[in-house]
Parts: C-alpha cells; sequence; structure tokens
C-alpha cells in the first residue's frame, strides 16, 4: 500500500501569506501527487449576485475590449489604485447592475472598486484609502495585468 505524504505546514503557512499579499482569495499548489488549496473568504459585495456561469458547452459572449488610454501623469500618482493580479475587470457586481463606483464617487478604505476574475474566482479590490474617484482607467469586462492602472483615486 503506498504511503501517503506528509502535509508540509510550512507550505501551508506560505500560501497563506501569499493570499495575504496578493490580495487573492483562494490558491491551490500540487506537487508529488499532494495537492493543498488555501482559501478565504472576503464578505459579499452588496448584492449577492455575482456573474453567473455560462452553461457548460454554450459559447460566451466576449465584449470587445476598448483600451483605455491611461494618462501619462497617471502611473506616478499617489491616489492609483493598481491591479493586484492578472484577469479581468467587472466595474459592477453582475452584468447589468450598478458600478460600484463612477468618477466622483467619494469612497471610505476598504470600500469595494472593482471585482477582478482570476481563475474563475471574483476578487473584490478595495480601495486603499478615503478619497474621491477622479478617473477610471478601465472598462467593464476589460482584461488587467498585474500592477495595470485601475483608477485614481484624490
Amino acid at each position: 500500500m503506498p504511503k501517503t505524504p506528509a502535509i508540509d505546514h510550512n507550505v501551508i503557512r506560505e500560501l497563506a501569506k501569499l493570499l495575504d499579499e496578493t490580495g487573492l482569495t483562494e490558491i491551490e499548489f500540487r506537487r508529488d501527487g499532494v495537492s493543498i488549496r488555501v482559501a478565504r473568504q472576503l464578505p459579499a459585495p452588496a448584492t449577492n449576485a455575482l456573474r453567473p456561469e455560462a452553461p457548460v458547452g454554450m459559447p460566451v459572449p466576449v465584449a470587445a475590449a476598448t483600451p483605455v488610454p491611461v494618462p501619462i501623469d497617471a502611473v506616478p500618482h499617489a491616489g492609483l489604485v493598481a491591479s493586484p493580479m492578472v484577469g479581468t475587470a467587472y466595474r459592477g457586481p453582475a452584468p447589468g447592475a450598478r458600478p460600484f463606483v463612477e468618477v466622483g464617487t467619494q469612497v471610505t478604505a476598504g470600500d469595494t472598486l472593482i471585482i477582478i476574475e482570476a481563475m474563475k474566482t471574483m476578487n473584490q479590490i478595495p480601495a486603499p484609502r478615503a478619497g474621491t474617484v477622479t478617473q477610471i482607467l478601465v472598462e467593464d469586462g476589460q482584461p488587467v495585468e498585474y500592477g495595470e492602472p485601475l483608477m485614481i483615486i484624490e
């Protein structure tokens, strides 16, 4: 009978630390036939309706991503909110729903600004500080890269 490998608790701690550092809600690690999944729950958005999955076998409509020009001064701006991960940005909690924020919206630290879907997981991106949203640099359904500017809060 094959021996079951022991679970390395240090790997679990490192994965949990990685979740905190990156803002991800779930991560899975596989090695030598052992799979470790670490997940945490975030507070639910104002509405519980997240984007529904398309039925298996159905083509998923993809909106044409229109690039939003990033102002030259956006990169060094102190109020810049950058994407903490690669994924697809959604401005609202569900298709057709009101966006979490618009230009001019007053936010407090921790308010949900946008959702980034990464590996079929919806990750709420919170406001890092209080202020007013002065620019939104991504469109709904737009793919984003790690570190890409999402919006500016002044």
